[in-house]
């Protein structure tokens, strides 16, 4: 019982719809408290395995590049790894001195990177996964809005690097959805239809459209779109 008991403590994770689990921690950017250092701001805290190794790399060279694109939306990034802090200082020193990746050089990382030797803070958010490693978090990815409350969970495999474009997309969607109370359809981007919710109101939406009084098209009771003006989205979005 005892071995069942560990192997849960690694793979316990908190759920879309939770508070995120509040934690103290140093960081290459000092102390933070997370997530009430953050109010009022969306975060996107992120895992990786181990400083000094190669899609790592390329995954905050690619953070670090698109750093201020977050902040337009009012996004700011916390990475972690269960290295410690001299570690981190060394590698991020590194990335900068010495890597040149896609056109991108002289990248500074300036967001946090928490230090976790112990894996308190990865354990608490279920990154580390036992059946992928013991002692490295996996790529993991939690929205948290202005709230407190975690949004959205993306996990990743040691080998795999992540799709930022992605990450981003989520991030618009997110606010989106919130900012104009509707869903949005696969590969949803700004400027595309989106869906009226809920499903059960479609007979509600397309009696309204037949009205005229709504710029929406019913496919069938259950799915309804409208249009969605690109830039009111952006105006809304990037600056809340």
């Amino acid at each position: 019982m005892e071995g069942i008991t560990n192997h849960q403590e690694f793979v316990s994770m908190p759920r879309i719809g939770d508070q995120a689990p509040e934690f103290k921690a140093v960081t290459t950017q000092g102390e933070i408290n997370f997530p009430s250092d953050y109010e009022g701001k969306w975060v996107i805290l992120f895992s990786h395995p181990a400083d000094f190794t190669p899609v790592c790399t390329s995954e905050f060279m690619t953070f670090a590049s698109m750093q201020d694109q977050f902040k337009q939306a009012n996004c700011e990034l916390v990475g972690l790894s269960v290295d410690g802090l001299y570690s981190h200082i060394a590698w991020l020193r590194t990335i900068k001195e010495k890597i040149e990746y896609k056109g991108m050089k002289n990248v500074e990382v300036t967001f946090p990177l928490i230090e976790d030797i112990k894996m308190d803070v990865a354990r608490k958010y279920g990154m580390i996964q036992p059946n992928e490693d013991t002692t490295k978090a996996v790529r993991a990815v939690f929205f948290v809005d202005p709230k407190g409350v975690i949004r959205t969970i993306i996990y990743y495999p040691l080998s795999l690097g992540r799709n930022f474009d992605e990450l981003y997309r989520v991030l618009v969607a997110l606010k989106t959805a919130d900012e104009f109370g509707i869903a949005t359809p696969a590969d949803w981007r700004p400027g595309d239809d989106v869906i009226v919710p809920p499903a059960g109101s479609c007979g509600t939406a397309k009696d309204r459209m037949e009205s005229g009084s709504d710029d929406m098209k019913c496919y069938d009771w259950f799915f309804c779109t409208k249009k969605l003006d690109k830039e009111k989205v952006l105006d809304k979005v990037l600056k809340k």
